[in-house]
């Protein structure tokens, strides 16, 4: 199964994405994650990305692109995984199209967490005192918001038209949510 999930900053795709992946034995790839590891380490791509990521912008579309790349030809994608913070921008879906295509694969559902925005500000706020991350200040979170609103959002409407997106409502508890995800997926 290779699926997408999609949703605002703080909407819960990553705490979702990691139970999912655990309920279907599928590798999560987050790109937030792995840029956020690579920032700890110091390496090249880290430094790069770590200003983008500061100011609560998109690290551009060609690194993200080949980093998704060579991660999707990894042994342990062959059988599905799920992607967590990708694609963000319209330019990541044809290049993700174009990566399965050569792989002869598609994407088969798209999650979409829908949560109001209040709370996703709320969320993103909590979090940053609980694991002091960076890109959660009340300035950054608020440009967080308006880059997803702009770039990202746009995506389901794509995803929708091909059939394959699923609206999950993000609110309520971890377990209901991942409930009402797993249903989306048994419905598909």
């Amino acid at each position: 199964m290779r699926i997408i999930i999609l949703g605002a900053p703080g909407a819960g795709k990553g705490t979702q994405a990691q139970l999912l992946c655990q309920k279907f034995d599928i590798p999560q790839i987050s790109t937030g994650a792995i840029f956020r590891a690579n920032v700890v380490a110091g390496s090249e791509l880290g430094k790069l990305a770590k200003g983008y990521i500061d100011e609560g912008l998109f690290v551009p579309d060609e690194i993200t692109d080949s980093l998704v790349r060579e991660r999707l030809h990894q042994e342990d994608t062959q059988d599905g995984f799920l992607l967590d913070g990708y694609p963000r921008t319209l330019a990541q879906v044809a290049s993700l199209d174009e990566i399965l295509r050569e792989q002869g694969h598609v994407v088969d559902i798209v999650l979409e967490l829908v949560t109001d925005k209040d709370e996703l500000v709320q969320r993103l706020l909590k979090r940053a005192q609980v694991e002091g991350r960076a890109d959660d200040t009340a300035e950054v979170i608020t440009r967080r918001m308006d880059v997803y609103a702009e770039q990202t959002k746009p995506l389901s409407r794509i995803y929708d038209q091909r059939g394959i997106l699923a609206r999950v409502d993000g609110t309520g508890t971890i377990e209901e949510v991942q409930q009402r995800l797993q249903d989306a997926l048994r419905d598909r």
